[in-house]
Order: C-alpha cells, then sequence, then structure tokens
C-alpha cells in the first residue's frame, strides 16, 4: 500500500513552493542594486543636460 499523506499538509507546502517560485521570479524581474539605479540616474541626467544643451533660443518664454 502507498504511504499516508496529510492532505493540509501537502496543500499547504504546494503552496509555500508556489509562494517561493513567485518570489524569485519577482527578485529576478525587479531587483536591482543600488549601484544599477545610481547608474541608471546618472545616464538619465545626461542625456536631460545634452538635450537642454541643444536646446535653440526662440526668444520666447514658455512659463
Amino acid at each position: 500500500m502507498g504511504d499516508v499523506v496529510n492532505l493540509r499538509l501537502a496543500r499547504k507546502a504546494k503552496a509555500r513552493d508556489a509562494a517561493q517560485g513567485q518570489a524569485a521570479s519577482n527578485r529576478a524581474k525587479f531587483g536591482r542594486t543600488k549601484t544599477e539605479k545610481q547608474r541608471d540616474a546618472r545616464e538619465t541626467a545626461r542625456a536631460e543636460r545634452l538635450l537642454e544643451g541643444a536646446r535653440r533660443d526662440t526668444g520666447r518664454e514658455t512659463d
């Protein structure tokens, strides 16, 4: 005969495994180090400065 299985424990173990799989997926998808975030911020700021420096002066205020 087969082994006796507590279905409540099996259900909880299955849910725990699914939650761990979801957590691993989220870490891969959203997790970035502080250095990566700072690098992206520097690149964005550099692109904005470059764009602002290339802007033509039209002689009128935009406020």
